[in-house]
């Protein structure tokens, strides 16, 4: 057993006990005795906001990168990034066009929707066989039979042109990372901040950097979505078999074909699961990236909200969750079957499906030359489910009105309230020494600093009583999502059928996007923060229910069936067995739960909270960096104290249970 990280002589429950004892002292006798205890003075406040804001002012107007302005630099990067993303759409939505804005005349017309399905159903076919390639045909046609065509051909050009830019950037990122540690180190928590900093923060400083319109989208896009393959591409090359490396030198391969014949073949499996990160966070940005400009499916879904159409928003929502199962499984397909043409060593089999992608473009443009029903799917075939979710939101809205009111009123006079009073009531002080202890307690004196640390920080920049409001909205809805969750997911852990069901359930739900949850809950409970906390419950429940059945189905048999022939119960196989071995996953889940949680808080602005997500919505309207991006780091420390804590109580569970080689 490892050592304690304080004193022997001084039992845990004695050290918590003063320390509770001593904020209690402080909470209830503190306003007099030292008021700067509860508000941190004004006149010690950091004045980040301002700091920030000159330095990106800076960035625009002087700096420079020799003779050359650094804006001119960004500016030249974002036309590199334009010219694929032009080429794509132009492919895939736009045509050739001769001209700018509306006086612009398309010279030759876009791919035919038909040769955009039948050449993803060919990728299928030579990548996973008729049951990817029907997949794929059932996506894409759901995407053409709904309207949202050329809404999805915007978005999929942009992703198009994101993803290989996020993946060769995160792989490269990686590898450097990986081959020096002082750069791996030192790059962690820059990639923490920039996955859990809200895309809101920053997005005025990328208008400012890189101009409005698709490209701006892209880039911060690709600040969102290419940590995960970085990180993914670090820890893959680190877990290569060291017998790899062996046979490497012994071939006498130079240290380039070591990494790029050897190392990065023989991880091709988890670098791929980088790579549907990437698309996974790339389509999750689509209605953000819409707010600056991107358009597509993105904006639809905005647009939506905006008039409160759920029908709408919803079919939209959709056609970007058919968007990302396509992807998803074409990509995992592609990882497939490239080890297997690997293991033939042959690629004369691509060629049949080439040529016949060519000759079904070739004559489907020039059918759709001459049948307009080629090029561009007839409105006359269209199906809408729109009036159907509107009308059922009425339904539910004019049938349980009273019920809902009640419902609402109840939680909110019960349980909101009193907790957001009492969070906005505790001293700042006792709060980041419990935080500094608990650190303390978990992780040491490093997690200690680190926590308590960010925790004065928020503090210090004068964001505490956002803060609170923030922790008190994500911590309510993390405890109802784990209370839905958890059930559901021992209902389901252990019944095949029901978890299959369950699955496809929450992935959907997972790739839906976030503001379609805003809409049905804003007309049933109008704003507020009752509004905001379902919301948040029903985005984040996906990864409580998702973590606490993969522990669940990580539980040795074997103890379960020792259990049983002790004459365990089945309720005290549960408790004492499944649940104790799982709960290491199950803080994970937690972990997870609260990352969502805060990302959404940051949407449920839109609604009417008073958190910091609001003060970041309020600094992108205004064109505030300095304002928007402070709230963000806020968001992002309060995320990390978050992440490291769970984090390090679920390996002092892993630790106790004698469980090694796991975690997250």
């Amino acid at each position: 057993m490892t050592a304690l990280p304080y004193p022997a002589a001084m039992p845990a429950r004695l050290i918590w006990g003063v320390a509770l004892l001593a904020a209690a002292v402080l909470w209830l006798w503190g306003a007099t005795i030292a008021p700067f205890a509860f508000e941190y003075p004004k006149a010690w406040q950091i004045p980040a906001a301002k700091w920030i804001g000159g330095f990106i002012n800076w960035l625009v107007k002087e700096a420079a990168i020799g003779p050359v302005a650094f804006a001119d630099v960004t500016r030249f990067l974002a036309a590199v990034i334009d010219a694929p993303y032009r080429f794509v759409l132009s492919l895939l939505s736009t045509g050739v066009l001769s001209g700018e804005g509306s006086s612009a005349v398309q010279l030759w017309p876009p791919l035919p929707w038909v040769a955009v399905i039948g050449v993803f159903v060919l990728l299928g076919l030579w990548a996973g066989g008729v049951p990817l390639a029907a997949t794929l045909g059932a996506c894409m046609g759901f995407v053409a039979v709904f309207g949202q065509w050329d809404s999805a051909m915007v978005t999929l050009a942009s992703i198009i042109v994101a993803v290989p830019i996020g993946v060769v950037g995160g792989l490269l990122l990686g590898i450097a990372a990986w081959r020096m540690p002082w750069l791996d180190r030192a790059m962690k928590p820059v990639l923490d901040l920039m996955q859990t900093m809200p895309v809101f923060a920053y997005l005025v400083p990328i208008l400012i950097l890189f101009g409005f319109g698709p490209t701006a989208a892209i880039v911060a896009t690709l600040i969102y979505a290419m940590p995960p393959m970085t990180r993914i591409t670090t820890l893959a090359l680190q877990r290569v078999p060291g017998e790899v490396h062996d046979l490497g030198r012994m071939v006498g391969c130079t240290p380039r074909q070591m990494t790029w014949r050897v190392l990065v073949p023989s991880a091709r499996e988890p670098l791929m699961v980088g790579v549907n990160q990437v698309i996974m966070l790339s389509l999750n940005m689509v209605i953000i990236a819409s707010m600056i400009g991107a358009g597509g499916l993105g904006f639809d879904v905005l647009n939506a909200l905006r008039r409160l159409d759920f029908g709408a928003g919803i079919e939209a929502g959709f056609a970007i969750v058919a968007l990302a199962i396509a992807l998803d499984r074409l990509s995992q397909a592609l990882a497939r079957r490239g080890r297997e043409a690997e293991a033939r060593g042959g690629l004369a089999q691509r060629h049949p499906y080439v040529l016949a992608a060519v000759v079904l473009i070739a004559v489907t443009w020039v059918l759709g030359l001459l049948l307009p029903a080629v090029q561009t799917y007839p409105d006359a075939a269209r199906l809408s489910t729109s009036p159907f979710w509107a009308a059922a939101v009425e339904w539910i809205n004019l049938t349980f009105f009273d019920t809902l009111e009640a419902v609402k009123n109840a939680v909110l006079i019960g349980i909101l309230v009193p907790v957001k009073r009492f969070m906005l009531s505790l001293p700042w002080v006792a709060v980041v020494a419990l935080l500094a202890l608990a650190g303390w307690r978990l992780g040491g004196a490093r997690l200690a600093a680190l926590v308590g640390g960010l925790s004065f920080l928020i503090a210090a920049t004068g964001q505490w009583e956002k803060a609170m409001i923030t922790v008190y909205l994500c911590g309510l809805s993390t405890v109802f999502a784990m209370l839905i969750g958890v059930p559901v997911a021992i209902a389901v852990a252990n019944r095949d059928r029901a978890w299959a069901v369950t699955r496809a359930v929450i992935d959907t739900l997972q790739t839906l996007p976030s503001f379609v949850y805003l809409m049905p809950v804003v007309m049933l409970f109008r704003v507020g923060d009752f509004t905001a906390m379902i919301a948040v419950v029903a985005y984040a429940v996906v990864a409580s229910i998702r973590y606490t059945v993969l522990g669940l189905q990580g539980v040795d048999p074997r103890l379960i069936e020792a259990g049983r022939a002790m004459g365990c119960t089945e309720w005290q196989i549960l408790t004492r067995i499944r649940l104790r071995l799982a709960l290491p996953e199950i803080l994970l889940g937690v972990n997870q739960t609260v990352m969502f949680a805060l990302s959404m808080l940051v949407i449920t602005a839109l609604v009417g909270t008073r958190d910091l997500g609001q003060d970041v919505y309020i600094a992108l309207t205004k064109a505030n960096p300095g304002n928007g991006l402070v709230a963000g780091l806020a968001i992002a420390f309060i995320a990390i104290i978050a992440d490291r804590l769970i984090h390090a109580a679920a390996e002092g569970q892993r630790a106790k249970l004698g469980l090694t080689g796991g975690g997250a």
